[in-house]
């Protein structure tokens, strides 16, 4: 878990992208150009929710999101997705 200055507002939620998968389950390497984003990453920060609805996700949950969710960010080297807690479809 890496610690970040990065403080979302509202029901915004930080999220560090786990690592594309580098080979199938028969153990056959995949290219980059063929590496599909991946769609599940660990929230890393959080806001404080809206007025009368507080956030279910907390820090270090592990979640699943939509492909094209959220907001590229790269901050010293390390990419993150901001996104809204409603783009978030589960918790692992």
């Amino acid at each position: 878990m890496s610690n970040v200055n990065i403080k979302p507002l509202a029901d915004r939620v930080l999220v560090q992208p786990a690592a594309a998968e580098e080979k199938t389950a028969s153990g056959l390497y995949i290219p980059d150009t063929a590496k599909e984003k991946p769609q599940r990453g660990t929230v890393v920060a959080i806001g404080t929710g809206k007025k009368d609805e507080p956030l279910t996700v907390k820090v270090g949950d592990t979640v699943l999101y939509g492909k094209y969710s959220g907001t590229e960010l790269n901050v010293d080297g390390t990419d993150y997705l901001i996104m809204r807690e409603s783009d978030i479809f589960a918790i692992l």
